[in-house]
């Protein structure tokens, strides 16, 4: 029982990471724009949380500047792709070297620093029940967001005014702005949003699984988060399902190798990457559904007309 419960809180952590990243880049993907960048900015969160917590020691506040690192990254991006026009995937393989250079330099004061436990919920009587207890209502507080988060965006999308103009620049962009609509400025804000997810999913690995700094932590994950959101058909529940599995196949390569599986350790290590590899390859083999899910406007460059 134990075992089992220590399994799944594990897969828990693998994955919320991967749904901040995922769910805000399939906002930005919404509104038209591909980013490649979500590896850089979940760095920029990381190491932007890790600093704000060290230095003030208050969690929401550390939350808040991962938020502020990633969207500030985001930024920079949509200033590249939507304000001067610059190539999207040449952009976005950019911002994801930038991400790790200048996060490399801004962490080397914080090598070897711990940030300490998160906070977690803690229900008398409710905690303590067996199996569910610690994995219904005892998990850390970014958990809770996570789900919160992937619930907004589901509503946004589909029930309000903006997730239908939202959907509608990426959709087509040229008749959105034909009717008055700032395609620049929803696409900038949709990829700020994106940027500041990234930065809660970096800031999950610095501040809760593991609670220090340590340079190229991401390991992937950003590119893992851009898998999901085609494995998902840009559905926000999807993306969040497709998380939890690949989480799941992350942990169980950690297992596999702490119960002596005779496979070498860097094959199992792969495991979860050749996953995301073997997922795109089935995907892509259906194009007619892949087209008529993904925006149709999606990584094309907007041209206002004079």
């Amino acid at each position: 029982m134990d075992l089992l419960a220590n399994i799944l809180i594990g897969v828990i952590v693998a994955s919320t990471p991967l749904v901040f990243a995922a769910i805000g880049e399939l906002v930005a993907e919404k509104s038209g724009v591909l980013n490649l960048g979500v590896e850089g900015m979940m760095i920029m969160g990381a190491i932007a949380g890790f600093a704000a917590l060290i230095s003030t020691g208050n969690h929401p506040l550390a939350l808040v500047a991962a938020m502020a690192g990633g969207a500030v990254t985001a930024l920079l991006f949509a200033i590249l792709t939507q304000t001067l026009l610059a190539n999207q995937v040449a952009s976005g393989l950019a911002l994801t070297m930038f991400g790790f250079g200048i996060s490399a330099l801004w962490g080397q004061g914080y090598s070897g620093q711990s940030a300490g436990p998160f906070p977690r919920l803690n229900i008398p009587g409710l905690t303590d029940i067996p199996l569910i207890g610690k994995l219904i209502f005892g998990e850390d507080y970014m958990v809770y967001i996570s789900l919160a988060v992937v619930a907004a965006v589901w509503w946004f999308l589909n029930r309000t005014r903006g997730g239908l103009v939202l959907r509608a620049v990426g959709e087509n962009h040229d008749a959105a702005h034909a009717i008055g609509f700032s395609v620049v400025g929803i696409r900038t804000l949709a990829l700020m949003f994106g940027g500041a997810m990234a930065g809660l999913g970096g800031a999950y690995l610095s501040l809760v699984q593991t609670p220090l700094w340590a340079e190229n932590m991401t390991s992937g994950r950003g590119w893992i988060a851009l898998a999901l959101v085609v494995f998902s058909a840009w559905k926000p529940w999807r993306c969040l399902a497709g998380a939890y599995i690949f989480g799941g196949v992350t942990i169980l390569q950690l297992h596999a190798q702490a119960l002596g599986v005779s496979i070498p350790a860097q094959y199992m290590s792969m495991l979860p990457y050749l996953a995301t590899i073997v997922v795109l390859v089935i995907i892509s083999r259906d194009k007619v559904q892949l087209q008529f899910n993904a925006p149709a406007s999606l990584g094309k460059v907007f041209y206002a007309a004079s």
